[in-house]
């Protein structure tokens, strides 16, 4: 080959790594009662840092799912084809229990554990996370139908992926989804216009058109329509106990910016049987139920994203050289990585703590389930908000290199808006933190307890603090500060949490950045005397 293509100072590939070796998320998993799962925990992490499976993540994405509508004779059969890889990352991901078997585990910390695992193997592929995000999330709503959750429950914490349409009961496990919003009113749900009839023999008719539901093919979907009683949320089968399809066809698929892997679509039901999950006409409280646990998944994924961004940047710049020195050891680019890593650490460590909650929420803790309430909205609203301009820079970090798509980056950067759409956007999240605080004074007081239980070890901290107190004291004009106040409430819940939970080093420099104002507007501002060196070293991919 004639010498002037031969290549050099280019990056070797990522390889093989232990995603799990990171103290971060280790640190979190013991603190809020999951170490007995670290073993297995570590098992998901190697299988999600092999180039194996981020194979199966580039495949999935490469050939997106495909609507079928007919088959050849001309009978409507709405199928939609996956790549092969997606039914492997599936299979992988539910043997795991990456989706609703948590709720059948009575052993103390297993929503953490189930956390971990879903950050760790999300950061080789999220897409398919969709389905197994509103598969643990339908549990507690569903539990509104005890008859139902009865007959539904074992098959959708089954470790088994069963892929296909039949009829549910018959099959070893189930995938379930969500179908709330509609073209003329998306998060404004209770614009919605599908209409439910009952029937004499006990189920309804749903008639109308849903404008956008993730994983079609999911064998059972909750949904909400205008009973005669007003909105209800009801359980719609794809397939009907004796085999026969049920009457909810699949218009199209969406074009989406990013979670290619994963098929989003307009459903219409054409008088589709369905059944009643919950009261008549108290459909919002019983879905809620699913949105709040999702919720959960949105903070997940995107510190999830964050992580698998900063470990692509991180090997990138250690064997990359430019003038001399290996990126890393630039001290601008030092900078700029050690400013992606505190930010990877902070979604990482509150993902644990709201992880946490809920597990003891479920298990019957007031407090807990008080701090859930504000907790999990307001790290939806931030996190979500913060993984964007988190995968903008760690992008950049590889220059033009970080532009194509074998990089893995472009896919990243797609990806990254949308779990700060999903299951309410940043005013909708913004605006439920206010009404939870209204609506729920004592959750919070239970925030305001969390976030001060760091109080008196740091002065930028404190001076935070008494700011929020402020702020909360007086919420004139609420609705139009609302993203302000949830953005200090969130600053200062991760200050908290890093200030008792991580090195000193760490937690001091995101105080004296994120509160304390020597910061920038962009990454790589960070300040003189923070101990980068400490911050790369606990981000660092380990082999």
């Amino acid at each position: 080959m004639p010498p002037t293509h031969e290549v050099f100072n280019q990056a070797t590939p990522l390889g093989d790594y232990a995603a799990a070796d990171d103290p971060a998320l280790l640190e979190g998993l013991r603190r809020e009662g999951a170490e007995w799962a670290e073993p297995e925990v570590r098992e998901v992490g190697d299988a999600a840092g092999s180039e194996r499976v981020r194979a199966w993540g580039e495949s999935a994405n490469a050939y997106p799912p495909v609507l079928r509508t007919h088959d050849r004779y001309g009978h409507r059969i709405d199928e939609i084809d996956y790549q092969p890889a997606y039914h492997v990352l599936m299979d992988q991901a539910v043997e795991h229990g990456l989706h609703a078997a948590p709720w059948a585990d009575e052993r103390p910390g297993a929503h953490v554990a189930r956390a971990a695992k879903f950050f760790l193997w999300s950061q080789a592929e999220s897409g398919h996370g969709c389905p197994l995000s509103m598969t643990y999330a339908v549990v507690p709503a569903l539990r509104h139908a005890p008859a139902l959750a009865e007959r539904y429950e074992p098959l959708l914490t089954s470790r088994s992926y069963d892929f296909g349409l039949r009829a549910p009961l018959g099959k070893s496990g189930l995938l379930a989804g969500m179908s709330m919003t509609e073209k003329q009113g998306g998060s404004d749900v209770r614009a919605n216009t599908t209409r439910a009839v009952p029937t004499s023999e006990g189920h309804y008719v749903l008639t109308g058109h849903k404008w956008f539901t993730s994983a079609p093919m999911s064998d059972f979907f909750l949904t909400l329509a205008q009973a005669p009683e007003g909105l209800s949320c009801f359980l719609v089968p794809r397939v009907l106990p004796d085999g026969s399809r049920n009457a909810l066809l699949v218009q199209r698929l969406k074009d989406k910016l990013g979670n290619h892997s994963n098929a989003s679509a307009e459903l219409e039901y054409d008088g589709a049987v369905a059944h009643l999950v919950g009261e008549p006409g108290r459909g919002v409280p019983t879905i809620i139920e699913m949105v709040n646990c999702t919720r959960l998944d949105c903070v997940i994924g995107s510190a999830s994203g964050m992580r698998a961004a900063l470990t692509h940047a991180l090997h990138h710049a250690e064997h990359r050289a430019a003038f001399g020195r290996t990126l890393v050891d630039q001290p601008l680019m030092r900078n700029v990585l050690a400013d992606l890593a505190l930010e990877s650490e902070a979604a990482t460590t509150l993902m644990t703590r709201l992880a946490g909650a809920v597990d003891r929420s479920v298990r019957g803790d007031e407090a807990e389930t008080a701090f859930r309430r504000l907790g999990v909205a307001v790290g939806k609203f931030w996190v979500t908000k913060r993984q964007p301009v988190h995968a903008a820079e760690a992008l950049e970090c590889l220059g033009g290199n970080g532009y194509v798509e074998e990089s893995g980056m472009p896919r990243l950067f797609r990806d990254s808006p949308l779990n700060s759409i999903w299951e309410g956007s940043g005013n909708v999240a913004a605006l439920d933190v206010l009404r939870a605080m209204a609506r729920s004074p004592e959750s919070l007081e239970a925030f305001l307890g969390e976030v001060g239980a760091a109080s008196g070890v740091d002065d930028h901290f404190d001076a935070a603090l008494k700011r929020l107190h402020q702020t909360l004291g007086d919420l004139d004009e609420a609705q139009y500060r609302a993203r302000s106040v949830v953005e200090l409430m969130a600053l200062t819940l991760q200050a908290s949490l890093l200030l008792r939970h991580a090195p000193t080093p760490v937690a001091e420099a995101f105080t004296r950045t994120r509160l304390g104002g020597e910061w920038g507007r962009v990454f790589g501002t960070l300040p003189r005397g923070v101990d980068t060196a400490l911050i790369l070293d606990r981000a660092r991919p380990r082999r």
